[in-house]
């Protein structure tokens, strides 16, 4: 013991073989630098057609530079960590800190009841002292089926907690648990009680979905618990009065699971709603919670989740809490990080929603610079760095041996009576700091990025913790549609937070490393990605059927750094994506939806916020849907791009596609005509090459178009516009 007292509780590795990707990047650099040598000395004369579209496609690519930089400087030095949770048992088992763990959802209809239970007992089931688990639900959609499915779940997790403590299984979210796992067979007793449970867990799934169905709960259900008298005075779910339900309150000595062992506490909320009030989405919803909570537990560190990412890693809290309570360096830590990982990714994830390649290289890359960004779930923060104090070297230190936190004794009836101003919407009117300096921060689509970019501000550090069992397991869009708002909604809050007082070059001024600086710019330059990506894919092909040439001609020795940067970079980035587990096919697909998001999501992510600027457009947060039709769940899985519904986002990517097309078959016939000496020698070369290489990217959509004739194919009204407005532009190109 006395030997270990004095080893870290963490340690920090930097990722091996950096050598050949710098090497990469400066040879890459190399090859830019030619092709701007190549541009600024070929500029076409005022005389010549074309002069403003070279010039165009030289500013373009000084942006693709400028944005490859950034991300150079995230990918120079990423680090990795790993824990030592042995040397925290045997060092602080006695002394571990109480942890208040928030899930958070909004719609029954979207997020079903059945799913967010699972994951309040995966999180319920932490290989951690129950007494020091407090578990929130905030149900910002303010509905008794929600309510009923947490007062299954209490009783469930009675016999579900020491179920997994016994058999020490993994997943501890029951769905995904028996979902993959395979019935004892060779131990009569152990199966038998495994088949009981099983069935315990289907009988409460059954009566949850059931009711879900029904849109209401029975006169029956409503007598099991006394919180239910509280909707007979709900008017709607944007006008009610706070509900606060302390399901399970842990510190009853007879709040025990069927072995005797204490349980968790579990908590439901649901702030209060009034029309003229604005309930500030997500971020109004933590920010009750952490008020609420710091009356019922008040522990030190806290948990945030989205409600269907469910606790993969039953360790996942001992690995935060070393970071914590590292002795040397634990004080600087104001939240910790896990990456966003999914299950139902398809085997070549056909809306590029993985995320593999940031999670293993660029959120990496921002903790050697200095901190991860706050991604919104899997997060535990330091609750005082949370609520706004400023990091001190002395005042932060802990000891954690002779810490007791502060005591609550009152009963969970006093509580549930004292701590429901503290989720009205009048509260905030009062203490005006929430919002601002204390908490979430308010006025953001991205609240995550723009709180954590704030505790970064304030002094403190962030850890991003990448274990080998993901700790966090959620479901990522399954339609199109779904990942192209999603991405406009990042894309339009990033950008806000760049062009605002909060900017990281302006605010984080002298308060936080510029290489962190530079690093959240690789995300807040998102929404302006778009007019650069945009010329590229349309100028380029119009010129071709113009019969105006923006690029060398193939034997001639400019062109081989546009070879080289062009097929030197994408080797690179197959290789990268094949390496964090991804599939030559899911790469491909990777390339359509960079594409597809920076034609159309970012577009209107950046439209949207100027149209915020100038009043004519207000916040609003989307709830991705977390359950789908079974024919659109199909197609999902057969990897069939899903286009269904109508959208001004599919009538630009159609629109486009369409226009490469046209374009393609105009610059052929010239290729057709051509004996192979012409053709070497001809300058269109490479814009033809570009136009078949977009043609071929597209080929979903073309199929969506004309080909397909299931419900997910586009709508008829997309294609007539699409086909209208692709039309124009070519007329327009060459009259």
């Amino acid at each position: 013991m006395e030997k270990n007292s004095h080893l870290p509780l963490y340690a920090t590795k930097s990722a091996k073989a950096r050598i050949p990707f710098q090497l990469f990047a400066l040879l890459l650099f190399v090859g830019v630098c030619f092709i701007f040598v190549y541009r600024v000395s070929n500029i076409p004369s005022e005389e010549e057609a074309g002069r403003w579209a070279w010039i165009g496609l030289f500013l373009s690519e000084l942006w693709f530079c400028l944005y490859w930089f950034i991300t150079v400087i995230v990918r120079w030095n990423p680090i990795y960590r790993c824990t030592f949770k042995d040397r925290l048992s045997l060092r602080y088992e006695e002394a571990l800190p109480g942890i208040d763990i928030f899930v958070c959802t909004a719609d029954p209809m979207i997020e079903p009841p059945a799913m967010v239970i699972n994951t309040v007992l995966s999180v319920m089931a932490y290989d951690y002292p129950p007494q020091k688990l407090n578990v929130y639900l905030s149900d910002d959609g303010g509905s008794d089926l929600t309510f009923y499915a947490m007062v299954e779940a209490s009783s469930f997790s009675k016999i579900w907690l020491p179920f997994c403590k016994k058999f020490k299984i993994e997943p501890r979210s029951p769905e995904a648990y028996f979902r993959t796992a395979v019935e004892p067979l060779e131990d009569h007793v152990t199966a038998k009680e495994w088949s009981s449970i099983k069935k315990s867990y289907e009988g409460m799934k059954k009566r949850i979905e059931t009711t879900t169905k029904l849109g209401r709960t029975s006169e029956e259900i409503r007598k099991q618990h006394k919180g239910f008298r509280e909707w007979n005075l709900v008017a709607s779910r944007r006008d009610h009065q706070t509900i606060l339900q302390i399901l399970i309150d842990g510190k009853d000595p007879k709040a025990v699971d069927i072995e005797g062992q204490p349980l968790p506490t579990l908590v439901y909320l649901a702030r209060e709603k009034r029309p003229q009030y604005h309930h500030n989405f997500k971020a109004g919803a933590m920010n009750a919670l952490i008020r609420v909570s710091s009356r019922i537990s008040n522990s030190p560190i806290i948990l945030n989740l989205d409600c269907d990412m469910y606790s993969n890693n039953s360790e996942s809290v001992r690995d935060a809490v070393c970071f914590y309570m590292d002795e040397e360096k634990g004080h600087e830590v104001g939240f910790v990080q896990f990456p966003q990982s999914f299950e139902n990714i398809t085997k070549n994830d056909v809306y590029g929603s993985s995320l593999n390649v940031i999670m293993g290289v660029e959120i990496p890359g921002f903790d050697g610079n200095g901190g991860p960004l706050f991604i919104g779930t899997g997060c535990f923060h330091r609750r005082n760095a949370l609520c706004g104090q400023k990091y001190s070297d002395q005042e932060c230190k802990v000891n954690w041996k002779e810490w007791n936190g502060i005591k609550i004794e009152e009963s969970a009836g006093v509580l549930e009576d004292t701590s429901k101003v503290l989720a009205s919407c009048t509260y905030e009117e009062k203490y005006t700091q929430w919002g601002n300096e204390v908490g979430l921060k308010y006025g953001c689509p991205v609240e995550d990025v723009l709180s954590g970019l704030a505790v970064h501000y304030r002094g403190w550090r962030s850890i991003y913790f990448n274990p080998a069992r993901k700790g966090f397991i959620g479901l990522p869009p399954t339609t199109l549609l779904q990942s192209l708002v999603q991405h406009k909604r990042w894309s339009e809050g990033d950008f806000q937070i760049f062009a605002s007082k909060y900017c990281p070059f302006v605010y984080g001024y002298k308060k936080i490393p510029l290489k962190l600086q530079l690093s959240y710019c690789i995300y807040m330059l998102w929404a302006p990605n778009c007019f650069a990506t945009l010329y590229y894919v349309a100028v380029p092909s119009l010129c071709l059927l113009r019969g105006i040439s923006l690029f060398p001609k193939l034997l001639s020795a400019w062109m081989l750094p546009f070879a080289f940067v062009i097929i030197f970079h994408r080797a690179y980035s197959l290789g990268e994506f094949l390496w964090f587990g991804g599939t030559v096919q899911g790469w491909w697909n990777d390339q359509r939806m960079w594409l597809f998001r920076r034609i159309s999501s970012y577009i209107f992510g950046f439209l949207d916020y100027i149209l915020k600027l100038v009043g004519f457009s207000k916040s609003a947060f989307v709830v991705t849907e977390k359950v789908a039709d079974d024919d659109v769940s199909e197609r999902y899985e057969q990897e069939l791009m899903e286009f269904g519904a109508s959208s001004p986002m599919f009538t630009i990517i159609a629109t486009l596609a369409l226009v490469n097309v046209f374009c393609l078959v105009g610059g052929m016939k010239k290729v057709i005509r051509m004996d192979v000496q012409s053709l070497v020698s001809e300058p269109f070369t490479l814009q033809i090459l570009l136009c078949a290489l977009l043609v071929l990217i597209n080929l979903p959509v073309y199929q969506g178009l004309f080909l397909r004739k299931d419900k997910g194919r586009m709508p008829t009204s997309v294609t007539q516009q699409s086909v209208m407005f692709a039309l124009l532009a070519c007329a327009l190109a060459m009259y």
